[in-house]
């Protein structure tokens, strides 16, 4: 406890620290939309990626917890919550955002994802996990607004046909959410975020393990690595590490700031989309992305809760 108000203090003095690392963990992850279509472009398997991605990040999560020294829980309750959640949070989110991938833009698959938090409060209000706010509500409102200004108009995608696409990236953004509900309400208090990822990520790659072999969509890293290859492992580094800055900023400004950084995700998965593929949006997309931005502001919590906070901040040690 002793150094976890030492680090919030040094965070406290260290405004611009706290900001580098939000807007770095943030860019960096909202690269991970442009690097699905690059490891997807030229017909890597989607089940392939998601295996590679889940193996990579499931061995750079295994290192750091050997050197941390942290044991990886391993009965009953706590493999259940792996399985669940990796399943929610990893493997199937994961596979449906590689089948989108080569189907839309890299920006459009950043904007959906914007609807994981809203769709996680809405789910929170109805499990009496968080308290009705009539203007949190509108956020919500909001955000599928956003999503129908990009599935519905005739020119919104470049192709109609690509509208099937956006109902798979928002079944992954519920799936996130399904996830998200199930981590608040039966998520075991006593491990440390970093050792559950590390539990969820490992099983998650198991259970994609035979179903990958069963349906001949195994990946092969060839080397000298190509875009495929370096897209995947980009990907998997990305995650892990964007996911323990988003803890050590919640375990030190609190989750309130860290939230933010859903702002610099979906905005930089535009910016990356235009800057990789030259990706070029019509005004329904830009209007979207602006709505879908509303939203989460409108959705971010107001108060702190100093209970959750130091909760999470033990968690995240």
């Amino acid at each position: 406890m002793a150094e976890t108000a030492t680090r919030r203090s040094v965070a406290a003095r260290s405004p611009l620290r706290a900001w580098a690392i939000l807007l770095v963990a943030g860019i960096s992850w909202g690269a991970t939309y442009s690097l699905a279509k690059l490891a997807t472009q030229d017909g890597a398997e989607p089940l392939g990626i998601a295996l590679w991605q889940g193996l990579v990040g499931a061995a750079l999560l295994g290192l750091v917890e050997t050197v941390r020294r942290r044991k990886l829980p391993l009965d009953r309750r706590h493999l259940l919550f792996y399985l669940v959640c990796g399943f929610l949070g990893t493997a199937l989110p994961s596979t449906l955002y590689f089948y989108a991938a080569p189907h839309l833009p890299a920006g459009v698959l950043s904007i959906t994802l914007g609807l994981t938090p809203l769709l996680t409060f809405a789910g929170a209000v109805l499990l009496k996990l968080d308290r009705y706010a009539p203007g949190r509500l509108l956020g919500v409102f909001f955000g599928i607004g956003a999503v129908l200004m990009i599935a519905l108009p005739d020119t919104s995608l470049p192709e109609r046909t690509a509208a099937i696409w956006v109902v798979a990236a928002l079944a992954a953004a519920l799936s996130y959410t399904a996830e998200n509900l199930i981590i608040a309400k039966f998520r075991p208090r006593s491990t440390q975020s970093l050792t559950l990822l590390l539990g969820m990520m490992t099983v998650a790659t198991a259970a994609l393990v035979p179903i990958v072999l069963a349906t001949g969509s195994f990946v092969p890293l060839a080397w000298p690595w190509g875009t495929v290859e370096w897209s995947i492992v980009g990907m998997a580094a990305i995650n892990v590490l964007s996911y323990w800055l988003f803890i050590y900023l919640v375990g030190t400004t609190g989750p309130i700031f860290a939230t933010q950084m859903a702002y610099v995700v979906m905005v930089s998965g535009v910016l990356w989309g235009i800057l990789i593929f030259a990706e070029s949006h019509s005004g329904w997309i830009w209007g979207a992305l602006g709505v879908m931005l509303a939203g989460l502001a409108l959705v971010a919590p107001r108060r702190q809760d100093p209970g959750a906070r130091a909760q999470e901040s033990e968690a995240a040690e």
